[in-house]
C-alpha cells in the first residue's frame, strides 16, 4: 500500500514538473518514474478514477486533474495568515536585531497586526493595533505600489490631493520596479523603514513586511543588508501563502 502511494505520488510529481509541459506519454511517464509501463498504466488508471489525473482522448497522452486544484484551493482557505507570518518575522528579527513589523492595509490606513521587538535598548516600538495612514512610511507605499493601479490611485488621490498625486504614483512606481520600499523619519526623527509586500495566493498584496530601526551610524552597507532581508523574507513568506513561484 505504502509502495503504491510513493509511487502514485511519483506520477504525480512528474506531471507537475515542467510548468512549459501540459501532456505526457505514458512511455515519458515510465521512464521519468523509473517504473515499468504496466505499473505506471495500473496507477494512471486508478489516478483517473479519482479524478487526480486526466487522459486526452485523441491522444491518450496525461495530465493532473482538477481534483488537486480542489485540495490546493480548500488548503488555501483554511491558512491563517498570521500562523503563516509570525514566525517568519520571528526569525527575520533574530537575525538582523531589529524590529520587525507585518501590517495590512485597511482602507485610507493601514494597521499594525503583527510585531516582534529588537533587543537594542534603542528602538522603535510601534503598537500593535497601530493605524498609519496610507502614504506614510515604507511599509503603506510598498503596499499601494502592489496594489491594482486604479485601487492605489483612489486611494492617494484621498491622501494627497490631485496636485501631489501625479509625483506620488511616479514613486510607487520606482517603489514597485525595485520591490522594496526606504523610509526616513517620515513618522519619528532619527529612524527609518525598509519594507517588501507580502503577496497571497490570490495574487494580491495582503500587507507588508518591514524592520524598522535608528539611524544613528548607519552606514550603507547596513541598509542594503536589511532591504535584502527583508525582499527574502517577505517573498519566502508570500511562496507559504501561495502566492508566488518558488522558480
Amino acid at each position: 500500500m505504502i509502495q503504491s502511494f510513493d509511487r502514485a505520488m511519483a506520477i504525480a510529481t512528474a506531471l507537475s514538473s515542467d510548468e512549459h509541459r501540459k501532456w505526457w506519454t505514458i512511455n515519458d511517464l515510465a521512464k521519468e518514474c523509473q517504473l515499468p509501463v504496466s505499473t505506471i498504466y495500473r496507477l494512471l488508471y486508478t489516478l483517473m478514477k479519482h479524478g487526480l489525473v486526466e487522459q486526452d482522448a485523441a491522444t491518450k497522452q496525461y495530465t493532473l486533474g482538477i481534483k488537486w486544484m480542489e485540495f490546493g484551493l480548500r488548503v488555501l482557505d483554511r491558512i491563517d495568515y498570521r500562523k503563516v507570518i509570525k514566525p517568519m518575522i520571528e526569525e527575520l528579527a533574530r537575525e538582523v536585531n531589529e524590529s520587525v513589523y507585518f501590517s495590512q492595509p485597511s482602507g485610507l490606513e493601514s494597521i499594525v497586526v503583527e510585531r516582534v521587538d529588537s533587543q537594542h535598548n534603542i528602538r522603535i516600538y510601534d503598537q500593535l493595533g497601530l493605524r498609519i495612514p496610507m502614504h506614510i512610511g515604507a511599509a503603506n507605499k510598498v503596499v499601494l505600489a502592489h496594489m491594482p493601479l486604479e485601487e492605489a490611485r483612489q486611494t492617494v488621490v484621498q491622501l494627497v490631493g490631485e496636485e501631489q498625486m501625479p509625483a506620488f504614483m511616479e514613486k510607487l512606481q520606482e517603489i514597485r520596479a525595485a520591490g522594496h520600499a526606504v523610509s526616513f523619519a517620515e513618522r519619528t526623527e532619527n529612524t527609518a523603514s525598509v519594507a517588501a509586500p507580502v503577496i497571497d495566493y490570490n495574487q494580491k498584496v495582503i500587507g507588508a513586511l518591514s524592520i524598522g530601526f535608528v539611524t544613528y551610524d548607519l552606514k550603507e552597507e547596513r541598509l542594503q543588508y536589511l532591504i535584502e532581508r527583508v525582499k527574502d523574507v517577505a517573498h519566502k513568506t508570500s511562496q507559504r501563502l501561495g502566492g508566488l513561484s518558488k522558480a
